[in-house]
């Protein structure tokens, strides 16, 4: 390749156009750059720039798109007073090439005259019911074609009916109906047999005539409606497969919600050149209508106001609308052209796309404006890679613009992009940056661009040349769309609209080289590392096979992203009389992070049962395409996909696959958006999803992403039953506490760890109950939002020494009790206090949630709760599975110790007993159930069994630890008993044991025998003879302590029998041991 083919291409094709243009809202003539005139005139809203070099139409166009920006239209009233001002400026009068809505063939037709003038009707706003009605008598209708134009108020926003034709038997029959859009547009929609399709043709709010057809085919159930000559939007319905109702009322300017009346949804401004046909237009007719050329076959009602009822407030009007010329003898392709400049209006007219004419390229202000920046950039500064783009091709002084002939064939080409790539490998360490991604996309657009014929002609290059070709193309394409650049986008968004701009520059490229590539052969796959392309062809022949395509890394036993047509499809090809099938399939792999959360998507939510709050929808796979040409003639086919999903639900978030497809005439101006029209899920499966369409393009899984709610009747339910589980939890508590208290329940580390306990959980519950009352103040919300977190942190970590202790006791730790709960209080109190500390000087502006007292779910603040609850509920876990061992231990050491005969009964007793017994008694005081937190998001009946397990905790604590604990009853027993021992009075008093000073006092009681506890009654025997017992109460002692003596008679002599009982505080370290154990407290 020599130096001098690449030196004065390179640049110019990596710089913008706009390098030193002006940005003023007037004309400002350029400089002469490659001897040609270039002129900018930018707007409020655009930019347009005039090319005064002659190339056909569709290197205009091209060379229009390569700049991100379009040929004007003339649909469009700013262009065409740009174009005037932009013409008027440049003294230039000859015709230039504009965007034509139908480019179509189109038969001979007679020139239309200009400016013609139509009887019009006035709908005006000061009347809601104004209407008028078509009297024509109308038969049964299985073909219906209907044009009129319209002008529309530019201050009426609401639902409006265009007309209405409605039957005796079905109101609904046949409407068109428009509405405002927020970007400024009407939307049009149809209504046929009652069904209604969506808005998505369009027109300009602008205050302009506008000429609309709808047509519709029963045979196929096939509907269209084109505006101002082009298609904007097409689709079928299996409802709408039967004949229109005839002996209806056709209304203009009205819904009918009743046979005849009953108006709703009025139209507000003008209508005329109302015509009806019983017969199915094709384009080139909907763009002669548009030209003002009259189609005369199976017309129904032609414009004729004397067959035209109306409401008095409708007026008669003329009005004046300008009909494109259409020259007589036309070829068979015809572009658009403006012309008639001496005229205050030019004149659209079509001629020859081969001709050779000027243009005008339009984009809006933004883009003209970042695209002039990058320019600048570039040639002041350039990036490294294009640094290392000019050493590569020996530039050292880069050419600012291209020639708008583009690129010149196929060798310049493949040169480019054989230099992008090493300039790409040799740079790869510093990356791409958003103006070099800006270079390579005009690049591939340019390339993609590239005539079919000079493909088809190139006998010079060898099939494998043009294969080198597609690997490059592919392989500069891959780079640009890669993982690495997906942040990249954003910084270039005003002027390319996105990564799909690229996959419409490959779909275009593959299929254009497929013809050279495929000579010969059957398949062929092009690898890149995020793009695979797969050329298949199918003969159709009897018993032929439907082929299919799958991303990469097939495996017999995965998931696969996988493609194929229909076999109904392929079949009805063979029937029609097609030969060959050519299959140009394309899988991406590395689009699914540039698209963020409802960007270019607008879907409707399929879930609304209230369970789960709609988030937004995100690209959830692959992207995967098909493209099917019949004998080099493109067609369109239904096809069955299957995608992976790139995320799975979770416990918070729910995914629900939509099939759509990217639909690039679907607004335009931004690169077209993500579509579900003619697509719908097959199948739902864990990790991917089938899907059925009824046309080939490009495909996706759309995962609308849902937040689980529960409804509002759970919700007040919830909030009920947790009010009252934590008033009666309250309850629970404070009794526990005072019994600990009054009863004079002996005093010991645990006892000590349970009061903790009782006052942290008592304390967070009686705030939590609170918290509602101070959400309206946000100071004191966010105080008792932190009293809260310190609390229930105070009762996890209470809940923690509570599973310590325990270890302890197990394990038989040797700690001193005093240093132990030094420890004990350090972790119980201290821990919450720095943790809560911590978090608030981290993030106090985020450490509340927004609509109610409790930390922030959005923020990263919440795991200051989370992440020690998890931690202490792990290390109780332990615990319990440790107690669980030692007393199934235990109990097996128990049932050896039995009779053989009854060994067996008894040992599964026991283990079951033993198991049962330690986790009834311990998951209050270790939180266990709060383990239930982590699926509540599952199931509302999770939620439930959750709240009533916590809510009701410090009933649970009053249940286990108080009343059916035996130190508390055994205290109270005491009580009992040494009131009772009190109340007696036929005792004796002692008249001589008065206490000296300072010495302890002793009382002395003579009552008849008391058995005191279960214990002495089951050692006594029953006795005839009487008995009597001296109880003696000695306050030296410590703690309190009673002696009983016993004399009774016996049978063979008469001896004393003194029997001690002695009650106190149990002082064992290894009480807790027994109580885990189970049996000796019991013994």
């Amino acid at each position: 390749m020599t130096g001098g083919l690449d030196t004065g291409l390179i640049f110019g094709l990596f710089v913008a156009l706009c390098a030193s243009e002006p940005t003023h809202t007037v004309p400002d003539r350029m400089g002469k750059l490659n001897g040609q005139s270039r002129l900018v005139h930018v707007t409020s809203r655009w930019a347009f720039q005039l090319v005064n070099e002659s190339v056909t139409f569709s290197r205009a166009d091209s060379f229009c798109r390569a700049q991100f920006s379009s040929l004007i239209s003339p649909d469009q009233a700013e262009d065409r007073e740009g174009a005037v001002e932009l013409l008027g400026q440049s003294g230039l009068h000859s015709r230039i090439w504009v965007q034509n809505p139908g480019q179509t063939a189109l038969k001979p037709a007679a020139v239309s005259k200009q400016n013609l003038k139509f009887s019009a009707l006035n709908f005006p706003r000061e009347s809601h019911e104004a209407f008028a009605r078509v009297n024509v008598s109308f038969p049964d209708l299985s073909l219906l074609s209907v044009c009129i134009r319209v002008q529309w108020d530019p201050e009426w926003n609401e639902v409006s009916t265009i007309f209405s034709y409605a039957a005796p038997v079905f109101t609904n029959e046949f409407q068109l109906r428009g509405q405002l859009d927020m970007q400024g547009r009407i939307l049009l929609a149809l209504i046929i047999h009652g069904k209604h399709f969506p808005y998505k043709a369009s027109f300009p709010n602008d205050g302009a005539w506008h000429h609309i057809c709808v047509t519709w085919n029963c045979s196929n159930s096939n509907w269209n409606i084109y505006v101002d000559g082009g298609r904007r939007d097409s689709g079928s319905g299996a409802d709408t497969s039967r004949d229109i109702f005839g002996n209806g009322i056709l209304i203009l300017g009205q819904d009918q919600d009743s046979f005849g009346g009953n108006f709703t949804e009025p139209f507000f401004g003008n209508m005329s050149d109302l015509n009806l046909w019983n017969m199915y237009l094709e384009d080139s007719h909907v763009l002669s209508l548009n030209a003002c050329a009259p189609v005369t076959q199976e017309v129904l009602f032609s414009w004729n106001l004397d067959h035209v009822s109306r409401h008095p407030k409708v007026r008669q009007v003329q009005a004046l609308s300008v009909c494109p010329a259409v020259h007589q003898q036309m070829e068979m392709q015809a572009c658009g052209v403006l012309e008639g400049w001496s005229a205050k209006f030019p004149v659209l007219s079509l001629t020859r796309c081969s001709e050779l004419l000027p243009f005008i390229c339009r984009s809006s202000r933004e883009r003209y404006l970042k695209m002039k920046h990058i320019s600048n950039s570039q040639s002041s500064q350039p990036t490294a890679f294009m640094n290392h783009l000019m050493t590569l091709s020996n530039q050292t002084q880069g050419v600012l613009v291209h020639q708008p002939s583009g690129l010149r064939g196929l060798a310049e080409a493949s040169a480019l992009l054989d230099l992008s790539l090493q300039a790409l490998e040799d740079t790869q360490d510093k990356g791409l940056q958003p103006a070099d991604m800006v270079s390579l996309v005009q690049l591939l657009s340019l390339t993609a661009d590239l005539p079919t014929e000079q493909l088809e002609g190139a006998t010079n290059h060898s099939r494998d040349d043009i294969q080198k070709l597609g690997h490059h193309f592919l392989n500069v394409a891959d780079s640009i769309i890669s993982k690495e650049n997906a942040f990249k986008w954003q910084a270039i968004k005003e002027v390319v609209n996105g990564p799909m701009d690229v996959v419409k520059t490959i779909d275009h490229m593959m299929s254009g080289l497929c013809p050279r590539l495929m000579e010969e052969r059957e398949h062929l796959t092009l690898n890149s590392p995020n793009i695979k392309v797969e050329l298949k062809q199918q003969i159709l022949q009897k018993g032929f096979q439907v082929p299919g395509f799958c991303g990469p890394d097939a495996d017999k036993h995965a998931n696969l992203d996988c493609i194929s047509v229909s076999q109904p499809d392929m079949q009805d090809f063979q029937n029609n009389g097609f030969h060959k099938l050519t299959f140009v399939n394309t899988w991406y792999g590395s689009l699914d992070p540039v698209f963020t959360l409802g960007e270019n998507i607008t879907t409707v939510p399929t879930v609304t049962d209230g369970s789960q709050r709609y988030m937004g929808t995100i690209l959830g796979s692959s992207v995967i395409s098909t493209t099917v040409l019949a004998d080099s003639q493109l067609v369109s086919a239904a096809v069955h996909f299957q995608l992976q999903h790139r995320v799975k639900n979770s416990a918070t978030t729910v995914y629900d696959p939509v099939c759509a497809f990217w639909d690039f005439n679907l607004n335009p101006e931004t690169g077209g958006c993500w579509n579900t029209k003619g697509c719908q899920v097959v199948s739902k499966q864990y990790g991917y999803s089938a899907c059925y369409c009824n046309h080939t393009t490009n495909f996706a899984l759309l995962l609308q992403v849902y937040e689980v709610e529960r409804s509002q009747e759970n919700e007040r339910a919830l909030q009920v039953l947790t009010f009252i589980g934590c008033g009666v939890s309250l309850c629970g508590l404070l009794f526990t506490f005072i019994l600990f208290i009054a009863v004079g329940v002996p005093k010991s580390d645990r006892t000590t760890v349970h009061k903790n306990l009782i006052v942290a959980l008592g304390v967070a519950e009686l705030l939590l109950m609170c918290s509602d009352w101070f959400s309206a103040n946000e100071i004191a919300c966010h105080i008792v939002t932190a009293l809260l977190h310190l609390f229930f942190m105070a009762s996890f970590s209470w809940m923690l020494v509570e599973g310590l202790l325990l270890w302890s006791k197990v394990v038989s730790v040797n700690i001193s009790e005093d240093s132990r709960m030094k420890l004990y209080y350090i972790i119980g109190w201290g821990l919450p206090v720095l943790i809560v500390g911590v978090t608030l000087a981290v993030s106090v502006d985020e450490y509340k949630a927004d609509d109610h007292c409790w930390l922030n779910m959005k923020t990263d603040t919440i795991w200051a709760f989370v992440g020690p609850v998890l931690f202490v509920l792990m290390v109780n876990a332990v615990v319990l599975s440790r107690v669980v061992m030692v007393t199934v231990s235990s109990a097996r050491r128990r049932a050896k110790m039995l009779s053989p005969c009854s060994a067996s009964k008894m040992q599964n007793f026991d283990l079951t007993w033993a198991v049962t017994r330690p986790v009834l008694i311990l998951l209050p005081v270790l939180g266990l159930t709060w383990l239930c937190g982590v699926l509540v998001h599952l199931s509302a009946v999770v939620a439930y069994i959750f709240i009533t397990l916590n809510a009701f905790q410090g009933l649970y604590i009053f249940l286990v630890y108080a009343v059916y604990n035996s130190e508390v009853r055994n205290a109270i027993k005491r009580i009992k008993e040494k009131r009772k021992a009190l109340s007696f009075t036929n005792c004796s008093q002692p008249t001589s044991f008065l206490p000296s000073q300072g010495a302890p006092a002793t009382t002395w009681v003579c009552s008849p025998l008391t058995h005191l506890s279960q214990e002495t009654s089951e050692t006594s025997r029953p006795s005839s003879s009487t008995s009597t017992s001296l109880v003696i109460k000695n306050e030296s002692f410590r703690k309190e302590s009673c002696m009983s003596f016993s004399f009774k008679s016996a049978s063979a002599n008469q001896v004393a029998e003194l029997q001690i009982k002695v009650y106190s505080d149990i002082q064992d370290t290894q009480e807790v041991r027994s109580i885990v154990k189970g049996e000796q407290e019991s013994e």
